[in-house]
């Protein structure tokens, strides 16, 4: 019985870090086109995300206008964050 109760706590565990991460890069991205670059929330949020982005822009680098590795990096954690799940049940 404890095996569940700790599986389900590491299940909950990497839901909830797949959902804060998913949120962080949907506020970066929303603050990036609404708020200055200084602002102190903006490069708050940019200092919390950036670490992500940066490896996935060294392969994937900004075409014009527009950045994708947001969108890559969502893709990515929602398919690790599903992989380890699976793995865990």
């Amino acid at each position: 019985m404890e095996f569940f109760t700790v599986t389900a706590f590491f299940i909950t565990l990497i839901q909830l870090a797949v959902q804060i991460i998913t949120l962080l890069v949907i506020v970066q991205v929303i603050l990036s086109y609404f708020m200055h670059p200084y602002h102190p929330v903006r490069q708050a949020v940019d200092r919390l995300v950036e670490p992500l982005l940066a490896p996935i822009r060294q392969i994937i680098p900004p075409v014009g206008m527009f950045d994708f590795s947001p969108l890559v990096l969502l893709i990515l954690v929602q398919f690790i964050g599903s992989l380890l799940i699976q793995i865990l049940r």
